[in-house]
């Protein structure tokens, strides 16, 4: 069962939907699908893996634990975003 975002809060775990990691945006994609974590944006990041936004917290935090071997901790260079039209 999902954590609410009050118990996220109190057990201390970190609030943020985004998270980068060292797999490419297909295998993500893939394992998100997997796991019913749908996805609110994801990009590619120039040094290497993917940058992925989930929709809600507990899906973030769950696939955080999905991921935790892939994580990328510190910055990232992110792609510079281009309005097209």
């Amino acid at each position: 069962m999902a954590r609410s975002f009050l118990q996220l809060l109190q057990e201390g775990v970190q609030l943020n939907r985004s998270m980068n990691v060292t797999l490419d945006q297909k295998t993500v994609r893939s394992h998100a699908e997997r796991h019913k974590a749908p996805i609110s944006a994801i990009e590619t990041i120039l040094s290497g893996g993917t940058r992925v936004v989930f929709m809600n917290m507990p899906d973030a935090e769950r696939m955080r634990g999905v991921f935790s071997a892939r994580l990328i901790k510190g910055d990232v260079v992110r792609t510079r975003w281009v309005r097209n039209g």
